[in-house]
């Protein structure tokens, strides 16, 4: 995002003001972050070596990460160190997210030409909502399936694919949409018109 900086030092705030703003925006990013790949924490500590009662006190900011520690979490999300840092000190009232400045998230289970753009999450208690701009320019002979918790809703924007939700599977064009229970396994199961971009939200509850 064009807003986004790193204000480490406000005039007046206190050191320890300063960590336990720091430790919420940490929280904040780590839990976008793996939520976005569809990971759960044990996912996440399995990927990243930590423990899974070390990343819940981080997302929970209880605990304030060492620079080893992002660095693991950064190599594990496939994200810069930095990105852990985005919205300190900023008012989150509003995102505004200018066409393709997302912040790219890479599934490691996705293939190339696979593109993940995620339009940010709101602060706490706010942070219902997970969207993502998914582009799609290349075929795969196997796709991931997701499972997550909440509900989700994909609004197809351009090309036609056909999607698998359980075992049905619902053929979506441009102006469609598609709703569901995150639980159940889900994801493309054919692209018949490149390139392929779609909307999707998930809607979850804070802390899950």
């Amino acid at each position: 995002m064009s807003t986004e900086h790193v204000d480490v030092a406000m005039a007046g705030e206190s050191a320890e003001g300063i960590e336990q703003a720091l430790g919420a925006v940490i929280a904040e990013r780590v839990r976008e972050f793996r939520l976005a790949l569809g990971w759960t924490v044990g996912q996440l500590a399995e990927r990243s070596g930590l423990s899974k009662g070390m990343l819940s006190k981080i997302e929970n900011a209880q605990a304030s990460p060492s620079l080893n520690t992002l660095a693991r979490l950064s190599d594990a999300l496939s994200v810069p160190v930095t990105a852990f840092f985005r919205g300190l000190n900023e008012e989150q009232d509003v995102l505004h997210v200018k066409a393709g400045r997302g912040l790219d998230i890479h599934h490691k289970a996705a293939g190339p030409g696979h593109r993940y753009q995620s339009l940010g999450t709101m602060r706490a208690p706010h942070d219902t909502l997970e969207p993502l701009v998914v582009t799609l320019t290349e075929r795969a002979d196997v796709f991931p399936l997701y499972q997550h918790a909440g509900t989700e809703l994909i609004y197809m924007l351009a090309g036609r694919m056909e999607y698998g939700y359980g075992n049905s599977r619902y053929l979506l064009e441009p102006g469609d949409a598609l709703q569901f229970v995150g639980e159940v396994p889900h994801g493309p199961s054919a692209l018949i018109e490149l390139p392929i971009q779609f909307l999707t939200i998930k809607a979850i509850q804070p802390g899950a």
